[in-house]
């Protein structure tokens, strides 16, 4: 029987999803204390999570905070068609809905014969959205996951990583109605549910970026943890190529140099203004980026620092902002676009929840080159916040479509949404 905190957990809170899956709990801190505290430095604490373990590191300048629900069907096409005129976009670009029923959508991922394959938080379900008379068919495909956030399509086959291993199912687009057994193919991930989503890009030798968060806020990381691995598919053969990194859901390999980029949402709980979150790339193998020492390339954290310097550590090429929540990410290769967006990265901001005033809930666009040198960024779709801490939808993942245009995948309203660019309303005065 679900209790009332975990039908709200399947409204749309991200973090509150994850929890609701953990098997257990330990014991919270007690009312008189005030302030919510947990002992997360535990085996038993990592396995079997209380659901609200998020606000274990609770202080009192932000008592209260918590992640907020968001409509357990998603939003209505009436709601979605009145969202998308609300939201800003340069001069010729045009944002649409998709498709809608999407619950809970994450990282999206494209089928050889045009089928878009999308994961979920907290559901269990990965979908597919098909054309139909006309009119994009959302059909779940896959139920009963632990959750399936992460996929990747490759050589016929759909991935999809759940937590502690990548599956791969076959030929899937020829059995929408019943999807094939899947196949492991790797299964060496920790079981650890909180912060245990994951997300995939694949680079030109076919193997995975995945990364690995530790199952807190913060704390010395199980070692198993807290680090970007590098996987093969076809062999199960796997390698670590990034360490001290806290909880990234997206990245994309950069088309000009194949070198990993990818987003990585800081700790919780220092302030509504502190610390930012990243965008970080990794120009050798087994650099640490901070966590859980450093934050931002330049904080040390208060209690686990423990004596480091943040020079010691890779510091990020963008500070995104404080809990913007940076999740999918990709370079943008397509040719509908203004030439100027060429190679640029997209970045869907999920938005906050530890701060009073919510930021986030864009896309943003980054300019770079492929060294990490002198970025520029700049906010390129927003107006999916109202006023202080309302939502009218929360990105999760952006994706190129075959014809250049981008889909923006928002698991808030449950649905996918289109942005396309007409260079003669951009010329019309």
């Amino acid at each position: 029987m679900k209790s009332a905190f975990m039908t709200s957990l399947l409204a749309g809170s991200v973090l509150t999803l994850a929890t609701a899956l953990s098997l257990g709990s330990v014991p919270q801190a007690s009312a008189a204390e005030g302030l919510k505290s947990y002992q997360s430095g535990t085996k038993d604490f990592w396995l079997h999570p209380p659901d609200d373990w998020f606000l274990g590191d609770e202080t009192e300048a932000q008592k209260g905070l918590a992640p907020p629900s968001g409509p357990p069907t998603g939003m209505s096409d009436a709601e979605l068609a009145d969202t998308v005129k609300k939201i800003k976009l340069p001069k010729g670009f045009k944002i649409e809905v998709y498709a809608s029923g999407v619950l809970a959508a994450r990282q999206m991922a494209w089928g050889d014969k045009g089928t878009l394959f999308v994961g979920s938080f907290g559901l269990g379900n990965v979908y597919a959205i098909t054309d139909k008379n006309g009119k994009k068919e959302v059909k779940t495909i896959i139920k009963g996951l632990k959750m399936p956030t992460g996929l990747a399509y490759l050589n016929g086959a759909l991935y999809v990583v759940d937590i502690d291993k990548v599956m791969r199912y076959d030929n899937p687009e020829d059995n929408l109605d019943k999807m094939p057994e899947p196949k492991v193919v790797y299964d060496d991930f920790p079981p650890y549910v909180a912060h245990g989503w994951k997300y995939i890009a694949v680079d030109k030798d076919g193997w995975f970026y995945i990364p690995v968060g530790p199952p807190f806020n913060i704390g010395i990381p199980p070692t198993s943890t807290s680090q970007i691995r590098r996987v093969d598919p076809k062999t199960g053969n796997a390698e670590i190529v990034a360490l001290g990194v806290r909880n990234s859901v997206g990245g994309d390999v950069d088309p000009r140099s194949g070198k990993y980029w990818f987003t990585e949402n800081a700790r919780d709980w220092m302030g509504d203004d502190s610390p930012s979150d990243k965008l970080n790339m990794i120009s050798k193998l087994g650099e640490h980026f901070g966590y859980p020492y450093c934050h931002q390339g330049d904080i040390p954290d208060p209690k686990f620092a423990m004596g480091h310097k943040c020079s010691e550590f890779t510091p990020p090429v963008v500070k995104l902002g404080d809990h913007v929540a940076p999740l999918g990410m990709k370079f943008y290769t397509g040719s509908m676009f203004p030439a100027e967006y060429k190679n640029n990265i997209l970045i869907a901001e999920h938005g906050s929840w530890n701060r009073h005033q919510y930021q986030g809930a864009r896309i943003v666009r980054v300019i770079v080159g492929p060294d990490g040198k002198n970025p520029k960024t700049e906010v390129f779709a927003s107006g999916w916040i109202e006023g202080k801490q309302t939502y009218l939808g929360r990105p999760t993942d952006v994706i190129e479509a075959k014809d250049g245009s981008i889909l923006i995948a928002d698991d808030w309203g449950g649905a996918i949404y289109r942005i396309s660019y007409d260079k003669a309303q951009a010329a019309a005065k």
